[in-house]
């Protein structure tokens, strides 16, 4: 297990404005891992966007990941990468970035794919959503059991994500999530430094 994937973990939400601010909010309260999550589809924006958040992380000592993007990953130099199954394969992704990166791998609410994607190399595996979520509403559904499945079987960190806020989110980590993806908790939180902190606490208290 690495012990820096354990923990909060801030996704950055769609909409570029207050994005940098809700970052540095998340990183105050105590998240040790950010997302960064831009499907604009502008290289040249997402570059320019990226580099201050991050600083941000490096300042506050959290890992900071790419979403999709293997090469926008590489020209940063950022932690890693997160992988869903329509972006490039694991393999494919190990190979540009080389052994010192991180690369998640989401798998909504498959073992089985998360079987394969720690066999290929993936350093953590994403499952979810639990609860409803505005990102992707239509999005596959898990439950506490798969989290229990996964963790009594995989020797890879697990991360829980789908509408998970300061309210719902104890149960989660108490069933075997080392983090916790978290996007509108914290964002449209009207205290998004506060989400975070009591998000945070749930590891410091386990």
């Amino acid at each position: 297990m690495n012990p820096r994937l354990r923990g909060l973990y801030f996704v950055t939400p769609e909409a570029s404005i207050g994005r940098t601010e809700r970052v540095a909010a998340a990183l105050r309260g105590g998240a040790r891992i950010v997302q960064y999550r831009d499907k604009s589809g502008n290289s040249a924006e997402r570059l320019r966007e990226a580099r201050p958040l991050l600083q941000l992380c490096r300042r506050a000592g959290a890992l900071f990941i790419v979403n999709d993007d293997v090469e926008l990953c590489a020209e940063l130099g950022a932690d890693g990468v997160h992988l869903g199954e329509d972006d490039a394969g694991i393999a494919e992704a190990r190979a540009r970035l080389g052994r010192q990166s991180l690369i998640g791998a989401s798998c909504y609410n498959d073992l089985d794919r998360a079987r394969r994607a720690v066999a290929a190399g993936a350093d953590y595996v994403a499952f979810g959503a639990f609860h409803p979520s505005p990102t992707k509403p239509q999005a596959r559904r898990a439950d506490l059991s798969l989290l229990q499945a996964a963790r009594a079987e995989l020797d890879v960190p697990i991360c829980a994500i789908g509408g998970i806020t300061p309210e719902n989110a104890a149960p989660i980590v108490t069933a075997g999530a080392d983090m916790i993806a978290v996007i509108q908790g914290i964002a449209d939180a009207p205290d998004p430094e506060g989400a975070a902190r009591a998000l945070q606490s749930l590891y410091a208290a386990a």
